[in-house]
């Protein structure tokens, strides 16, 4: 390799170096010597974020003779008032109440310089991501920080670890709020000419880098009976699962009682055996949680909760939610949901987990509490058919399904939802419960048509 293929990271940001590395790319850390500017005066705010980034750029530009010179800025923006990093715990504290009360914008400015002797080629360009944060208390900023250093992190949070917690979602790119997205780095080197894959560390990352940006397998879904793409053979997500099962159960405790363990495995495996999907085994467990919920892990790893148990009237009713989680699983939507995210944890997993890989404690963190956070409206409305479907064939009641939803309306039309309510991102339960009439053969009667959600499925 010559000097002119050398990436230089302007920045000793943690985050922005994991995040490199995670992708294989090689690169020397030279930390600009410039002095990030605050007033923004008359510059927009993707203005003062480029030109803070340029400037560092152009300052390790200054320092070589040779090579790509890669610099960032991120700044956050509520109310037109621009928070970046904290200068003690004080300030982090106030920063952080002060953003969870209302959305955010994340503004990341890039500069890249390619350098040749004399001859620079310069790009800036800037992304910009909406973030939605729950309401935190004292106690809770206090917990996060006994655990995370804020001062280092624009905002005083970090999404790719424990502040994934407490955020609610963003719009936009995920990798922005960690304080590099890559996807515009990549745009952008791809402009100078310059070959990413070229400066590859591994063939590992070289054949994710590959899969990525060109493509991937592509097989028959039977459940959504289409052909769709999948980085990951049926072994691999297996080995994720197992890898998100390890770090969930060092935090969340299992319930102790045996009888209530056994039901939902007994009634689980009914539902497995008549599944569409058989080639991997499934596993059953109940978490001592009281909160109404359910969630599938990559390979068939379904976790439901012991608030979720004692809410169901029935056998039935509990056949039904786990067919439903039987059914993401089937239609392997917890996997196509990790592949489609812009998130740097959940990515990570991808890169290196495998029989006998590396420590992807936090990644695995990071991946369980996106599954927790839900699947898009159309995923949702696929499980319920087919758990219907699924609860049927193993000689339950399928319309457990229709008496739980109609359960859960109730329930939640009488208290505000919890942080994992079973119902924060599912469609609206009418238009659940259009679904699975339509699964059962039912007709639809007048509240069917007049509460059907006017968004296409």
């Amino acid at each position: 390799m010559t000097d002119m293929d050398n990436i230089y990271l302007a920045s000793d940001s943690k985050a922005r170096k994991e995040m490199l590395r995670a992708f294989g790319i090689r690169f020397k850390v030279m930390p600009s010597r410039v002095k990030e500017r605050k007033s923004r005066g008359k510059l927009t705010f993707a203005e003062l974020v480029k030109k803070n980034a340029l400037d560092k750029a152009s300052s390790v530009a200054g320092r070589v003779s040779s090579g790509i010179i890669v610099a960032a800025d991120t700044i956050t923006v509520q109310n037109k008032k621009v928070f970046g990093k904290p200068k003690d715990i004080k300030d982090a504290r106030r920063m952080l109440k002060v953003l969870s009360r209302a959305p955010q914008w994340l503004y990341t400015g890039i500069a890249v310089i390619r350098k040749q002797g004399a001859m620079l080629k310069v790009l800036t360009d800037c992304e910009k991501t909406k973030v939605y944060m729950d309401r935190l208390s004292d106690s809770q900023i206090s917990d996060y920080f006994s655990k995370v250093s804020p001062l280092d992190k624009a905002g005083s949070f970090d999404i790719q670890g424990r502040g994934a917690f407490f955020i609610k979602r963003i719009e936009g790119c995920y990798y922005n709020v960690v304080g590099l997205p890559v996807r515009k780095l990549y745009r952008m080197l791809k402009k100078l000419n310059v070959n990413i894959l070229s400066v590859v560390l591994c063939s590992g990352a070289l054949v994710f880098w590959c899969t990525l940006l060109s493509g991937c397998s592509t097989e028959y879904n039977i459940a959504t009976g289409q052909e769709e793409s999948f980085y990951y053979t049926t072994d691999r997500e297996v080995a994720l699962g197992k890898a998100i099962e390890k770090e969930v159960e060092k935090e969340e405790k299992l319930d102790g009682d045996p009888l209530v363990q056994k039901r939902v495995q007994d009634i689980g495996k009914k539902i497995a055996a008549v599944c569409d999907r058989k080639e991997i085994d499934y596993t059953f467990k109940v978490l001592e949680d009281d909160e109404v919920n359910a969630v599938s892990l990559p390979g068939g790893i379904i976790y439901i909760n012991k608030g979720l148990v004692d809410k169901v009237s029935n056998d039935d009713e509990l056949a039904a939610v786990l067919a439903h989680e039987v059914a993401h699983v089937v239609a392997r939507h917890s996997i196509k949901k990790l592949q489609g995210m812009q998130a740097y944890s959940v990515l990570r997993i991808l890169v290196t987990v495998a029989p006998g890989g590396g420590k992807v404690g936090s990644a695995a963190d990071a991946a369980f509490v996106e599954l927790l956070l839900g699947y898009s409206r159309e995923d949702e409305l696929l499980a319920d058919q087919l758990g219907a479907r699924y609860s049927k064939l193993a000689g339950y009641n399928p319309r457990g399904m229709i008496d739980f939803l109609e359960k859960l309306q109730e329930v939640n039309r009488r208290k505000p939802l919890a942080p994992k309510s079973y119902f924060k991102t599912h469609p609206y339960v009418p238009d659940r419960i259009r679904v699975v009439k339509g699964e059962l053969g039912e007709g639809m009667d007048f509240e069917d048509y007049i509460n059907i959600e006017q968004k296409p499925h």
